[in-house]
């Protein structure tokens, strides 16, 4: 009987998260946007570079980042401005619930945004994008492009799960939309660069290479192995089982914030 009633109010959070997502305008407008800088990707980068063009899928890891960012950061630091979050706890009664609720359904929407992407790609290039590059052409990793541009969109779905942990944390941290918008998008696009400033230390070279910025160029090397792996000084392997561990301790780290917080 207990368990039947956890399994209740597991159902009534995730119905909740659901709803709100579905009527939240910048969710389905997001599509389109994505839409949309995927073709001024494609024109920009050109047709020389078409090949990386359909494995990146227009390059729709860098935007769908930043929709997460968007998107994921009114999550909690809006209800709790808004005070909504509230309402959630009462019907709920149990923080933990409410939290996995979130993530589940922001994480439904980050595989929803990458199909997206592959979708749009396919469409792209047989459209406005055509070119005599086959799917079947062999380019990365001794595989056809259309695998390299499924495993890219894999790769990539736990860098921007990583990104979502983060967003997590800072918004249980901040209560302030703007700030955790501005924060986690100076985290990601910065990030990189940090690391790379860490790394030129040598003499700790075997530890700061396992710092977590580093894991924020987890899809960049693995369509760029070549141009990467002297930076991060890890593999695809490597890098990947450190990203699912930083995901793993941000996101244990923000439910404890989350829990501690007082409504």
């Amino acid at each position: 009987m207990i368990l039947k009633k956890g399994k209740n109010k597991m159902l009534y959070s995730l119905k909740q998260e659901i709803y709100k997502l579905k009527h939240k305008k910048i969710s389905w407008i997001a599509t389109l946007i994505l839409l949309l800088l995927m073709v001024i990707t494609g024109y920009s980068i050109g047709y020389e570079e078409a090949k990386v063009c359909l494995m990146t899928c227009y390059n729709a890891s860098y935007w769908i980042t930043f929709i997460l960012i968007i998107v994921g950061a009114t999550t909690f630091s809006m209800e709790f401005q808004n005070n909504t979050i509230l309402t959630l706890l009462y019907k709920s009664s149990n923080k933990l619930k409410v939290y996995i609720a979130k993530f589940i359904v922001l994480s439904l929407y980050n595989i929803y945004l990458h199909a997206m992407a592959v979708f749009f790609t396919f469409i792209l290039s047989m459209s406005i994008f055509k070119s005599n590059i086959t799917w079947t052409t062999v380019y990365q990793y001794g595989q056809p492009i259309w695998q390299n541009m499924l495993n890219t969109m894999i790769v990539d779905l736990l860098t921007t799960t990583l990104v979502l942990s983060i967003v997590f944390m800072l918004s249980c941290m901040v209560n302030n939309n703007a700030i955790v918008i501005t924060a986690s998008v100076l985290v990601f696009f910065i990030g990189g660069n940090v690391s790379t400033d860490l790394l030129r230390i040598h003499k700790f070279i075997g530890v700061m290479k396992w710092n977590p910025f580093s894991m924020l160029n987890l899809t960049d090397q693995y369509y760029n192995y070549a141009g990467y792996i002297s930076i991060t000084h890890l593999t695809n392997l490597e890098m990947m089982l450190g990203t699912a561990c930083y995901i793993v301790l941000f996101l244990t780290i923000s439910y404890l914030i989350f829990r501690k917080k007082s409504f």
